[in-house]
């Protein structure tokens, strides 16, 4: 290479590198719709998931998190979110959902979430949902069943079974329809508790002493007052089952259902190709397929419980 080309493109590598310092552009905003603060182990899978993708916090996207006081208030935090207009929203939890759909206008949504998005008339298909949103939604209905069965072969002394849903949740009827029919199937009697407010909780779970455990339905609204239900229930004396892990690190008896530390994991992905110009519409919406089996022993041994060396050796954790 002669003299004169080899200078002429170090002038044209530094005259590029000027110019694209100039176009930097701003780091993506992620809008994060939830009731109450998200679990640690919420929010950590999705920064690992943006991480894996090779996003940096800062320097390719920042999270704004808009977080309502209770369900009630989602329809409103959701509005707000909207009119800031952030480059993509997280709609994280079933009673987000729809009412990120319904503000964000032309914002794209990826969510997370426990219905059945077909069932509920959220999208057409989970292959191709179309129109502006998708996401990660675990389909809970053989959970459910699940659940009641290891109820059943754990504690085979426990006959009636509290189920503890959120009145104005779109799982509810879904819900309970499952839990009616394993609950048949099983010979277990089931008592139906419904909270609308969160107020409702230490009444609700006084009236959980009724029955010999609580199933506890998977909302959002839950996971934000679960410090506040683990003391309830043991103070009671109730045991609790349920979907989420994160519940039995608050002091829940046992959990049984999909790694939401994954799932938001692999919410991340689909933000980064949606942030990158895919359509939403055209990204399938994904389903667990990771699992796990928690148990409480502590819990367990303030309850005055004893657990079947069963459960204990089938369990993927036992927090003691």
């Amino acid at each position: 290479m002669k003299r004169r080309d080899f200078i002429t493109g170090l002038v044209a590598a530094a005259a590029w590198s000027t110019a694209a310092r100039g176009q930097h552009t701003a780091p993506n905003r992620i809008g994060f719709l939830r009731v109450g603060p998200p679990p640690p182990t919420y929010i950590g899978g999705f920064h690992q998931g943006l991480q894996e993708q090779g996003f940096v916090e800062g320097r390719d996207f920042v999270i704004e998190y808009a977080l309502a006081q209770s369900a009630t208030r989602i329809s409103e935090t959701a509005l707000q979110l909207a009119r800031s207009k952030p480059d993509i929203i997280v709609a994280a939890g079933t009673p987000t959902v729809f009412p990120a759909k319904d503000a964000a206008g032309d914002i794209p949504v990826v969510f997370v979430t426990t219905f059945d998005p077909v069932a509920t008339g959220l999208v057409p298909s989970l292959a191709r949902p179309g129109g502006n949103v998708t996401g990660v939604t675990v389909i809970s209905g053989e959970l459910i069943a699940k659940r009641l069965e290891m109820i059943k072969e754990y504690f085979p002394a426990f006959t009636k079974i509290a189920i503890l849903v959120r009145d104005s949740s779109p799982t509810t009827p879904e819900y309970i329809q499952h839990s009616r029919l394993a609950a048949q199937k099983l010979g277990l009697t089931l008592q139906v508790l419904t909270e609308h407010e969160p107020t409702d909780l230490e009444r609700l779970i006084v009236a959980a002493r009724d029955s010999d455990a609580l199933l506890v339905g998977d909302d959002t609204e839950f996971t934000t007052f679960r410090k506040k239900i683990g003391e309830l229930a043991i103070s009671n004396r109730v045991p609790t089952i349920h979907g989420l892990r994160e519940m039995v690190d608050a002091g829940g008896l046992m959990a049984f259902g999909a790694s939401f530390h994954d799932l938001y994991r692999r919410a991340a992905s689909q933000v980064k190709k949606i942030l990158q110009g895919v359509k939403p519409g055209d990204l399938p919406i994904e389903q667990p397929a990771k699992f796990e089996l928690v148990v409480n022993v502590g819990t367990a041994r303030a309850l005055g419980l004893q657990l079947s060396p069963m459960l204990l050796s089938r369990a993927d954790e036992v927090i003691e």
